[in-house]
Formats: structure tokens, C-alpha cells, sequence
């Protein structure tokens, strides 16, 4: 009988500094919950800092520095070290190695094509100076999910077409040197409402460089005045004008957090979001009342994430220790699966004792 194939996920972030409530609704909360969920084998979370260093290469202090700020909030979001790898992407030479092979089988055309890579090389508009490893972060992104042997990869939309990148490689490799490596699936949030929120500033995107985020170990003061300041309707002057809640990044964010036992706890005159929304909707609720009420489940949610990360901070070395670990253990993953492949390719020359006893021969006489 066929033994089955394990279930293993990877993802990861950039660290290009602390991370906020968009990671947290959009990432961080469904890998605690598959983390959790007893479904899957291995669980591997990556410190993306090689492929923050393709746009970053001329401030490496700035990756080194968010290292531990991104590990900190993997922490005390609840990610447990026991139950998952956390580890950083540039202590497993195998990547790189797996990256050059990989470079192989993808053209610099189809790399240009991936749409992904052409939004993100306007938004940073490289123009015609793209830096090499940028172009092909695609292929150094496949590495990094075919090194563990990913079954599921949980990410956005808008990077489906990156893991499609990924899955033609593998098909290259394998139609080649045969079945060594897994295509990997998509792994898409149910709600779908959560998975990108606006900035407070009501921009779609919430961005670091934008200045528009509310982060994971935001300040309870700083974060009752960011509450405070966004964006709601434009059009909603005064209490008694009815008030738009599709589009309002007030209410995005209610739809992200709010839960009916917020509303008993903290406003108790509406049952759930929908009848604040229709309150809303024909007038007679103000802004402030929304945003009071935003605060209170925002601050509900995030403090003990703060007091997970300010325990977690006492102890510095002890979170290098969990990383160190972590990319031990990573790095054995990746060296099994780069030995497969050597020895698919013939290039593990050493280890196959047919070559050297056939090169002998041959040259015996």
C-alpha cells in the first residue's frame, strides 16, 4: 500500500518591519488556526530576509534590525515553536542552491509575464532598472516551497500567479529528471472580507512606507488615536445623514473584528454588526460612536497579543534560540530534498559508487 503523502504547509513574511492588523487578519490568525487544527504534518514559517534584501539591498540593517520584530509578533500572536518552524530564510543554503538549478527551466520572457512581479516592479517603479533578483524572486520563491516539500502554500489571491510560477518549475524538473518534487496548492482564506484591510487613512492598501498601519504591538494610546483619525464616509457630515458602510474603512474593520459578544460587552443597544450597519445606513448614528465602539474591540483583541510580545521581548536571547532552532531543523528539510535532486540530476558524484566503479573500469584498460 501506498504510504501517503504528508500534508506540510510554508509561508512566511518580509521583514521590512513590525507587523499590523492587515498581516494579522489577512495571515497570521488562519496560520495559528491551521497550526492548530491537527490536519497537517509540518508547518514551516519563513523570515523572508533574502528575498527582502532583492529591494532592500542597499539598507541591510533595515532587515536585520525586523528580524526579531517579525519574530516577536509571530510569538505573540500565538505561533508556537513546539508545533511549528519558524526559521530565516538566509541560514539554509539550500535555497540559493535549489534557486540556480531552478534558473534553468524559467525564461527571463515568462518572468517578465508573471503578473505579480510586473505589478510590484511598477509600485516600486524600477522601470528598466530591475535588479536581477527581484526578476526572479518568482524562482527563488519556489525554492523556498519545493525545498519542504509543500503541500499547501496559505496565501492571497494575488499571489496565485507566483504559485503557479512554481508549480511549471516543478513540472520542468520533474518531466526531466523525474518524480522528485510537489506541486503545491493554494490555501485561500474563507473570508474573503478580511483578507486585505484599507489603511486608516482609507487608502486600499495599508502600507508601512504609507505611514497608514495599525500595528500588532500598536500602543493602547497610539491606537485609540489612529482609531480616531480614519476615514469613514465622506458624505456622512452629521449624525442624522444616512451613511454609506460598503467601502467605509470603519466598518471594514468591524467586519474584520467585531464579534456579537463585543456588542453585549461594549454597546449592548445593538445585537450584532448588522444593525449597527442599518443604523448607520438610515441615519442617526454618528462616526465617533462607530469609532468609540472600533477602539474597544480593537484594544480587546490586541492586548493580549501586546502582553505575549512584551513577555516574549524580556527574553531576547531565548527568541534567537527558537529561530536558530527552528532553521536547524528547516535546513535538514531542505538538504534531504536538495539530496533527492542531486541524485536525480547525476550530479551527486560522490555518494554514487556505479559512476566511480564504472569511471574505473573504463579507464583500468
Amino acid at each position: 500500500m501506498a504510504k501517503a503523502q504528508k500534508k506540510i504547509i510554508l509561508t512566511g513574511d518580509r521583514p521590512t518591519g513590525r507587523l499590523h492588523v492587515g498581516h494579522y487578519v489577512g495571515s497570521l490568525k488562519q496560520r495559528v488556526a491551521l497550526q492548530n487544527s491537527g490536519e497537517f504534518d509540518e508547518v514551516y514559517i519563513m523570515i523572508a530576509d533574502a528575498q527582502a534584501l532583492t529591494d532592500n539591498a542597499d539598507n541591510p540593517e533595515k532587515i536585520r534590525q525586523n528580524i526579531i520584530e517579525v519574530a516577536l509578533d509571530y510569538l505573540a500572536v500565538g505561533l508556537d515553536p513546539a508545533r511549528v518552524n519558524l526559521f530565516i530564510q538566509s541560514q539554509i543554503p539550500e535555497l540559493c542552491e535549489m534557486t540556480c538549478f531552478y534558473m534553468n527551466l524559467v525564461t527571463v520572457s515568462r518572468l517578465q509575464r508573471n503578473p505579480t512581479v510586473k505589478s510590484e516592479i511598477q509600485m516600486r517603479n524600477f522601470a528598466s532598472s530591475i535588479p536581477a533578483g527581484f526578476l526572479t524572486y518568482p524562482v527563488s520563491q519556489a525554492a523556498d516551497i519545493t525545498a519542504f516539500k509543500a503541500t499547501t502554500v496559505p496565501t492571497g489571491e494575488d499571489q496565485e500567479p507566483m504559485l503557479e510560477q512554481t508549480r511549471e518549475i516543478v513540472r520542468a524538473f520533474n518531466s526531466i529528471y523525474g518524480d522528485v518534487l510537489v506541486e503545491p496548492a493554494i490555501y485561500l482564506s474563507a473570508n474573503k472580507v478580511c483578507l486585505r484591510l484599507p489603511g486608516i487613512d482609507g487608502r486600499a492598501k495599508m502600507s508601512k512606507s504609507l505611514g497608514n498601519c495599525i500595528y500588532l504591538s500598536e500602543p493602547s494610546d497610539d491606537l485609540k488615536k489612529k482609531v480616531m483619525s480614519m476615514f469613514t464616509d465622506k458624505n456622512h457630515l452629521r449624525v442624522e445623514d444616512p451613511g454609506e458602510v460598503e467601502g467605509n474603512p470603519v466598518f471594514i474593520y468591524l467586519d474584520a473584528f467585531a464579534r456579537d459578544e463585543h456588542f453585549a460587552e461594549f454597546l449592548p443597544e445593538y445585537t450584532n454588526l448588522d444593525e449597527m450597519k442599518a443604523h448607520y445606513t438610515r441615519g442617526g448614528l454618528g462616526d465617533v460612536k462607530v469609532k468609540k465602539f472600533l477602539n474597544n474591540v480593537l484594544q480587546a483583541e490586541l492586548a493580549p497579543i501586546r502582553e505575549r510580545r512584551r513577555a516574549y521581548s524580556r527574553d531576547i536571547p531565548e527568541v534567537y534560540r527558537i529561530l536558530q532552532e527552528g532553521s536547524m531543523r528547516a535546513r535538514e528539510k531542505a538538504a534531504q530534498t536538495m539530496a533527492e535532486m542531486k541524485r536525480a540530476m547525476k550530479i551527486n558524484y560522490f555518494d554514487d559508487t556505479a559512476l566511480i566503479a564504472e569511471q574505473a573500469k573504463r579507464f583500468a584498460g
